[in-house]
């Protein structure tokens, strides 16, 4: 783990905003390139970084590392309506710098004996699946990304990946909720990864059946509020069937089946 004042080398818009029901609005998507050899040299799929934003606030920010490329790390992040941080972040001009620390928590495991893999994306939950999708490709692993947006504007994936488009509104795609293509992909895949809002993680599992995620290896990406990202404040703590767990340090990535989700009070 590294403290590193990294050197912003882009970043830009690239996706518009939108307001989704039940949510606060989206004022947009950014990529953000910084340079931070460190980091960039020990970073593996599913890890995070925690950003210490300016402005008003105090505590760093949590963010998937979205790409490495050499001596540089990308994130892919959106920014919320009264977002302070990420709203700092997008402020953000080239030659600026940002202090970033990690790379931390443990990522995603694909097993040796893996060919097939599916990943599921809802919305920024791309954000560290397209790390791991252009990671086991190269690795010669066959890669199915569902990826669900709610209308067209999405990011925009590499060719070497092969995507399944899902929106809400049909724009782009099959219309509905990236899940509900799940039995169609899933019985043929090896392992399972899947990143994305967690009403959509939670159905997965209470629709595991129905699904046909029953018996399957999935492995989870959870987004949770950070206050420290080493596990020192307990501030992401969930309940699994091992016990306590820390997100921070014991996850982002856990097995679907082994959160308790009842008792996730979020």
């Amino acid at each position: 783990m590294k403290l590193i004042n990294a050197e912003v080398i882009e970043n830009r818009l690239v996706l518009p905003g939108h307001r989704h029901a039940h949510l606060r609005g989206i004022l947009g998507s950014w990529l953000m390139w910084l340079k931070c050899p460190d980091i960039a040299r020990e970073a593996r799929p599913g890890q995070f970084v925690m950003v210490r934003c300016g402005g008003e606030t105090t505590l760093p920010r949590p963010f998937s590392i979205h790409q490495v490329d050499e001596e540089r790390i990308a994130l892919f992040y959106a920014v919320r309506e009264g977002g302070r941080g990420t709203g700092w972040l997008a402020e953000q001009k080239a030659s600026d710098s940002v202090a970033v620390f990690g790379p931390l928590g443990n990522g995603f495991s694909i097993d040796p004996t893996t060919r097939n893999l599916l990943l599921v994306a809802g919305g920024t939950g791309i954000a560290p699946l397209y790390f791991l999708a252009r990671h086991a490709t190269r690795n010669n692993h066959k890669v199915t990304l569902l990826y669900g947006t709610v209308d067209k504007n999405r990011y925009p994936v590499s060719p070497e990946i092969e995507v399944v488009a899902v929106t809400e509104d049909g724009s782009v795609g099959e219309k509905g909720f990236v899940t509900d293509l799940l039995p169609h992909f899933s019985e043929h895949a090896d392992q399972v990864f899947a990143c994305g809002p967690m009403p959509m993680l939670r159905d997965m599992f209470n629709r595991r059946s129905e699904l046909k995620l029953e018996g399957k290896p999935v492995q989870i990406s959870l987004e949770v509020r950070m206050g420290c990202g080493v596990g020192v404040c307990y501030g992401c703590t969930v309940k699994t069937k091992s016990g306590l767990k820390q997100v921070c340090r014991d996850g982002p990535v856990f097995e679907l089946n082994d959160i308790l989700w009842d008792e996730l009070g979020v």
